[in-house]
């Protein structure tokens, strides 16, 4: 492989690399989580939700297959509304 193709790959590693992680930390920064994706870590970040409850989420989504929209956090066993209301500009699903 001449020099300037080696080169290259390099560059578009590099920035695929760094197009990648500026991605991630733009959602951390945003404070969002993702209910369909999130760790039991990061869902404990929510308000009212604490490792017990984060716990049931993700058990939730694997018996059930993912959220489809915020609201279906109610199906899960000791999730009510005040949880659901105090958290809602805070959690998505994709």
């Amino acid at each position: 492989m001449p020099k300037h193709r080696k080169w290259m790959a390099l560059i578009v590693a590099v920035a695929m690399t760094l197009i990648s992680l500026n991605a991630a930390a733009l959602a951390a920064d945003s404070g969002k989580i993702n209910i369909n994706t999130a760790s039991v870590e990061e869902l404990a970040q929510l308000d009212r939700i604490g490792t017990q409850y984060a716990q049931r989420i993700v058990a939730y989504r694997e018996a059930n297959g993912p959220f489809t929209n915020p609201q279906d956090i109610l199906n899960v066993k000791g999730i009510g509304q005040k949880t659901l209301e105090a958290n809602k500009n805070r959690i998505v699903v994709k």
